[in-house]
């Protein structure tokens, strides 16, 4: 080989080794940009979240403090009252004071939508009411009857959900170590009771699982609530009711009474009243394509509002939400 032919083949290796230097520096350079927006999408991202829980537990205060009031007040507890109006979503600065002339354009607060709305849960039916004593309660089996004869649902399940109910009832109790099921905190954990999901679905918008026996409240109550609650009344005078507190809330229940005057053995059973102790507050938070929803169980006991369970969930970008 001439020395002229070395020399090119030299240079022609010199390079391929330049090239793939190159390629390798390229690629390590491009995973370690990837790597930090990674790390910068991640870190923006939980900032997002954290800021949202934030604003979350203001809007909860916000909304104990409405209650609070609300009890101030005294009387009855209606949809008439400003807890019961629900809050569209609505850009989070309208809630701030700011400076006229300096303005919120451009700042985070204008990209933060805020939704929400106050539910009292004492408008269905208690699942706790089902067991009384550690036994099972004949009036609270009745009502219950009765809203799963109105929704189409097979009674088996009814007394599947009594009995592991009860059980469950006595492993809270005693804090035993046998197999009985755990107390469900929240409707969707029915299916915990051996209740299937189609009817966990059907009850949800009936029912509620609160740490104490409740009445059902008639100022809030749609009429299947308040038929299953009273023993004897047809769902017509259930109707009947509704219209009759849509027009006036109930003060009292002598109100009610005054309603369906032939029914007041029933309106006297102690399964209904027209106040309320138990609420739902529902918090729903956008922040860029971030939506976290926020469910908190509050009890009130006068003008004292306390936070029973509190739960949140982070939706995936470009989901609807929808409550």
């Amino acid at each position: 080989m001439t020395r002229a032919a070395r020399l090119r083949r030299q240079a022609g290796a010199a390079l391929l080794a330049a090239m793939l230097t190159v390629a390798m520096v390229a690629t390590l350079a491009a995973a370690g940009l990837w790597q930090q927006w990674r790390s910068v999408e991640v870190e923006a991202a939980e900032r997002a979240r954290a800021q949202a829980r934030w604003i979350l537990t203001g809007a909860l205060d916000w909304a104990r403090l409405i209650l609070r009031e609300d009890a101030r007040a005294g009387g009855a507890d209606h949809l008439a009252e400003p807890w019961a109006v629900p809050l569209e979503e609505a850009r989070l600065s309208t809630f701030l004071a700011a400076d006229r002339d300096a303005g919120t354009a451009g700042t985070d607060a204008e990209n933060v939508f805020l939704s929400g709305d106050i539910v009292d849960l004492q408008s269905r039916l208690n699942i706790n009411n089902l067991v009384e004593g550690g036994k099972l309660s004949e009036t609270g089996l009745r009502a219950f009857r009765r809203l799963f004869e109105q929704l189409g649902l097979p009674a088996a399940e009814l007394d599947l959900l009594a009995e592991n109910l009860r059980q469950a009832s006595d492993l809270a109790s005693e804090e035993s170590g046998s197999a009985a099921p755990l107390m469900p905190q929240r409707v969707e954990q029915l299916a915990w009771l051996g209740v299937s999901p189609q009817t966990v679905a059907a009850l949800a918008p009936h029912v509620s699982v609160l740490p104490a026996r409740t009445p059902v409240n008639l100022n809030t109550a749609g009429a299947p609530v308040i038929y299953a609650a009273l023993d004897g009344v047809e769902l017509a005078e259930a109707q009947q009711l509704v219209a009759a507190r849509d027009a006036r809330p109930f003060r009292t229940l002598a109100d009610a009474t005054r309603v369906l005057a032939q029914r007041e053995t029933a309106l006297g059973s102690g399964m209904v009243g027209v106040s309320s102790r138990f609420f739902e507050i529902r918090g729903r938070l956008r922040l860029d394509d971030v939506v976290v929803q926020e469910r908190s169980l509050v009890q009130r006991d006068g003008l004292i509002v306390r936070t029973l369970q509190r739960d949140h969930t982070v939706l995936a970008p470009g989901a609807n939400g929808a409550r």
